[in-house]
């Protein structure tokens, strides 16, 4: 969303941009994340776990939160976005699984769930409070003993990330990989992203440097993904971590 009160043009990851992210469009019915395939990170980096609580911090339309319960998981599903929610639990009910997750409207940078998960996991998800301090917060959702998953995606401009003006691929839950949008507005990052709104592996493993932590797996990914009527390069960057 380009905020008119901004005068470096830059959007806020609101409640409102993602209300308007995910509501489908008015003249073709289509909602942004349509069909939108499982992170290929959340089986390669938990497959090996056995099933137990999980919460998906920014599901969005609940996609990795219904991978999740399809394999045994008992699976809270938290976004900001009541429309993207209500079509994650109509897809739950359809699919079988409305009685293995529960879907919470909330700000997860407000939220306090009073409660812990063996599992929390994150995908592209994008607050107003920055990935940093974001991703610090959902750590203490961890039950000791349990694990964190990261996904982010990495927006930086030497990694090949369009300049002002041009479409990029905006990936986020809190959206997903999912469509091409016209943000172009130059922010402090050059992307048009609000400044903090972007991390890099360095800086995420730098979190779970300290002790009751451990970094299990820590790696950047390209990988090409169909955006519409053209193929779209993400690099991801990839943080698994043990609470001790």
């Amino acid at each position: 969303m380009h905020t008119e009160d901004d005068p470096r043009g830059q959007h806020r990851f609101d409640q409102e941009y993602w209300e308007r992210h995910w509501t489908p469009d008015a003249e073709t019915g289509e909602g942004v994340g349509q069909a939108v395939p499982v992170s290929p990170y959340l089986e390669a980096e938990t497959g090996h776990l056995a099933p137990a609580t999980a919460l998906d911090a920014g599901c969005g339309k609940g996609t990795e939160a219904l991978w999740l319960a399809h394999r045994g998981w008992q699976v809270t599903g938290a976004d900001i976005s009541a429309t993207a929610l209500a079509a994650a639990a109509a897809r739950a009910k359809t699919e079988g699984m409305a009685g293995r997750v529960s879907w919470t409207e909330a700000d997860l940078t407000r939220w306090e769930p009073g409660r812990t998960w063996d599992l929390v996991v994150t995908h592209y998800a994008h607050p107003d409070s920055g990935q940093l301090a974001f991703y610090e917060r959902i750590a203490s959702w961890v039950a000791p003993g349990g694990t964190l998953l990261i996904v982010g995606h990495l927006h930086a401009p030497h990694a090949g990330h369009p300049s002002h003006g041009e479409h990029h691929q905006h990936v986020g839950h809190v959206g997903h990989v999912g469509h091409v949008s016209h943000h172009g507005h130059g922010g402090h990052d050059g992307s048009g992203h609000p400044e903090g709104s972007t991390a890099t592996l360095a800086g995420i493993t730098a979190l779970f440097a300290v002790p009751g932590w451990t970094v299990e797996r820590g790696y950047e990914s390209t990988r090409t993904v169909e955006a519409g009527e053209r193929p779209v390069t993400l690099r991801d960057v990839i943080v698994r971590a043990t609470r001790t």
